[in-house]
């Protein structure tokens, strides 16, 4: 790995403890604008303080972001589905790693669909993405989707689309927890980080899943709806690095969903 591309990795994923708290506000990308999500730069305002790095759209960033803001992001590079349409699988890229350079991303995210019938259409997407970022020194963030068929997401299928995306060159992949977390952890060469995935029942829930998926060797999480969504946005995140970064119990970690 190249010094840029190092310096890039370092900017997402601490290197005092390797460990990471991404916000992902990308969702309006197939979601349009969700709960919570309806005005990106409130939303996020209150949340930048405890946050490692942002995961967003270039169309987001250019009118939502201060250009002043002293934080590294990752620039969601695919997209072309919705969910109106026919299948949210069905993904390409349509944002250039030029314009990923010239907008000063610290690593492009796109996301892959193994077993769907769009499956070799992402996997090569990401192959020539992972091209272009060696060229340019971008390190590129496999993302494991499932589109709405979430009762994929078990330890074998998971561990297959994060070896697949380690295999393919990607230098770090964002899955979702499972049971069995572990196995696919270790059996994949590159850094994990989990996805919050859709809003859980309770903060606890979220809390539960954060701690898990660290004590099982993710390297962070990258959350969206489970934060920004929750009632108490400020005191969800502050919990969430306090698990990640300051490797706190859940009971621990709550406590800061009390304080407000």
């Amino acid at each position: 790995m190249d010094w840029g591309m190092k310096n890039r990795m370092s900017r997402l994923i601490k290197p005092k403890d390797n460990r990471a708290v991404w916000l992902a506000i990308d969702h309006g990308y197939f979601l349009g604008p969700i709960s919570k999500l309806e005005d990106p730069a409130r939303t996020i305002k209150p949340l930048i303080p405890y946050t490692d790095a942002l995961m967003l759209t270039r169309g987001v960033l250019r009118n939502c972001i201060d250009t002043g803001l002293d934080m590294p992001f990752l620039l969601r590079v695919s997209g072309g589905n919705s969910i109106a349409g026919p299948a949210l699988s069905n993904e390409g890229v349509h944002t250039s790693m030029e314009e990923a350079l010239r907008l000063n991303a610290s690593a492009v995210a796109f996301s892959i669909y193994v077993g769907t019938e769009h499956e070799h259409q992402t996997l090569m997407c990401l192959g020539s993405l992972v091209n272009e970022g060696q060229r340019y020194g971008m390190p590129v963030l496999a993302v494991t989707a499932v589109g709405k068929e979430l009762e994929k997401r078990d330890a074998r299928y998971l561990g297959l689309c994060c070896r697949i995306a380690a295999e393919l060159g990607a230098q770090a992949v964002k899955t979702y927890y499972c049971d069995d977390f572990e196995k696919v952890v270790k059996s994949c060469p590159v850094p994990v980080v989990i996805a919050g995935g859709p809003k859980l029942n309770t903060a606890m829930d979220a809390l539960e899943l954060a701690h898990s998926a660290i004590q099982q060797g993710a390297c962070g999480v990258d959350m969206g709806r489970n934060i920004w969504q929750s009632p108490n946005a400020v005191g969800m995140i502050k919990a969430i690095r306090a698990i990640v970064h300051g490797n706190a119990s859940v009971k621990e970690a709550a406590k800061l969903l009390k304080a407000r």
